[in-house]
């Protein structure tokens, strides 16, 4: 007879409410701090310095949970990313909205699988009835359907192997062939496009750059190339088209686009990972008109609806799509059932087959915030993109290089060094970018754009004010000044 796991008690005495309790003391300290401007925003630590930190063996015997909370708030918080401090106007990562950070521990609780319904009932339920609410906001009609997933990346993955199905039906079993389709894209497109052409086995240089015209799509561009296609009598797989570049939030014209490739009979995909929110907004959900035509769309409520990592979507125009998209099937989970039955298992058309019920997250979100709310966050995050754009207009030491479509700008550092040595100015501001992060005062990304390193904001923080818009150029400027 095996003796009892002394660990099995230490497990049960860590199911108490105090010890929950703890942890989330931590979380609400950091929510505090941060409200109150404490701290630094970024750590100044170089990685061989963290490195340092936690350069330890492998724990043999576990540590008290005081000693754990102790040193989350010693070694851990201070040299995170505060996302949350007002003055982090960094990545496309959100300071994600409370009640869905408590809605995690829940969701970990739980341990639901949404692959399959009898690993997660109510999960799978919730996940359909969720990516409903989402693809009727798309305008998308009652067949369609779609899933959670990691996010943009993995959700256009998914729709550019359902486009692929669709044009090589037997490429599971065959292979793309010696003559792969191609696939079209704006020159701004996230990198995930190329990378999907990679790995669905079409190859990179199949994958197609089209022109952009203010840094989105040149519609007349897209024409010439789908034209010259067709009479090379070469497939297209899909057309990928941006809402919401990650360079500078631009939409591209979906209406436009969309009708070029319905007249050409080609799928339309739209990234919405970053801008497709905008259809939660009534100011802004002009810039997503025409998403309806697009037959599959990548969206992520983690970042403009605010949840936390990861929450991503893929929705279809017609949930079959998914379906067909996924040949491989495993009997001894997905039940085929009657053909005119709905299949409840989002196994059958994911990735995952270990499926996180973040769908939890963002069902409680949505019953308490409500949709008309996480509307009014992205309008307010987009206009104050806007009070940094029209600061800048004030400011002869920074020129803007776009006005904002939302939440992103991009921009640069004019000061006396960078006008005087012209040919130093990408090297100025990168190097200005490094120093003002390192101060911990605020933290700001950078891009090249047209051919030139800028500066970088994303506003991704309900808390940040005009106060802290000016303080961040007042900082940058400060540390320009310098170089």
């Amino acid at each position: 007879m095996t003796s009892r796991p002394a660990v099995l008690d230490l497990i049960e005495a860590d199911c108490d409410a105090s010890v929950g309790r703890a942890f989330v003391a931590v979380a609400a300290e950091y929510f505090e701090q941060t409200r109150s401007r404490e701290g630094r925003v970024s750590t100044a630590h170089t990685p061989a310095g963290l490195a340092a930190r936690f350069d330890e063996p492998l724990p043999r015997a576990g540590h008290s949970v005081e000693s754990i909370i102790a040193r989350l708030r010693s070694d851990v918080i201070p040299d995170c990313n505060r996302l949350f401090h007002p003055r982090y106007v960094g990545h496309q990562v959100s300071a994600p909205l409370p009640i869905a950070v408590w809605m995690e521990s829940v969701t970990a609780a739980l341990n639901q699988s949404v692959a399959v319904f009898e690993m997660s009932p109510v999960g799978t339920v919730l996940e359909h009835r969720v990516i409903n609410w989402m693809c009727a906001l798309a305008g998308y009609p009652s067949d369609a359907g779609g899933t959670m997933t990691t996010g943009g990346t993995e959700a256009t993955f998914t729709a550019l192997l359902a486009a692929r199905n669709a044009v090589l039906p037997d490429a599971w079993t065959n292979g793309v062939g010696t003559d792969p389709p191609v696939l079209l894209c704006g020159e701004h497109a996230h990198y995930a496009v190329t990378r999907a052409a990679g790995e669905l086995g079409i190859g990179m240089r199949n994958a197609i750059a089209i022109r952009s015209r203010d840094h989105k799509m040149d519609p007349d561009a897209l024409r010439l190339a789908l034209d010259a296609l067709g009479r090379e009598g070469r497939r297209v797989l899909a057309v990928v088209a941006t809402a919401g570049s990650t360079a500078t939030g631009s939409f591209d014209d979906l209406e436009t686009i969309g009708a070029l490739c319905d007249e050409h009979g080609v799928w339309l995909h739209v990234d919405g990972a970053h801008g497709a929110s905008a259809l939660l907004s009534r100011t802004h959900r002009r810039y997503v008109r025409g998403i309806e035509r697009a037959r599959s769309i990548a969206w992520d409520p983690h970042k403009m609806m605010l949840l936390p990592l990861q929450a991503g979507m893929v929705l279809v125009r017609n949930e079959r799509d998914l379906d067909t998209a996924f040949s491989q099937r495993a009997p001894y989970l997905f039940q085929s059932g009657d053909a005119a039955e709905r299949v409840w298992d989002q196994g059958t058309r994911s990735f995952l087959c270990s499926h996180r019920a973040d769908v939890f997250k963002l069902w409680v979100a949505l019953q308490r915030y409500g949709a008309d709310a996480l509307g009014e966050l992205y309008d307010h995050m987009c206009a104050n993109a806007r009070l940094f754009w029209e600061e800048i207009q004030e400011r002869p030491d920074f020129e803007a290089m776009h006005e904002p479509e939302s939440n992103i700008l991009c921009f640069r550092y004019l000061g006396p060094g960078a006008r005087d040595h012209p040919e130093r100015s990408d090297d100025i501001n990168r190097e200005l970018r490094e120093r003002y992060n390192l101060s911990g005062e605020g933290w700001i990304t950078a891009t090249n754009l047209d051919g030139r390193r800028v500066l970088r904001v994303t506003m991704m923080n309900p808390r940040t004010t005009a106060a802290d818009i000016r303080d961040v150029l007042d900082g940058l400027a400060a540390v320009g000044k310098t170089l």
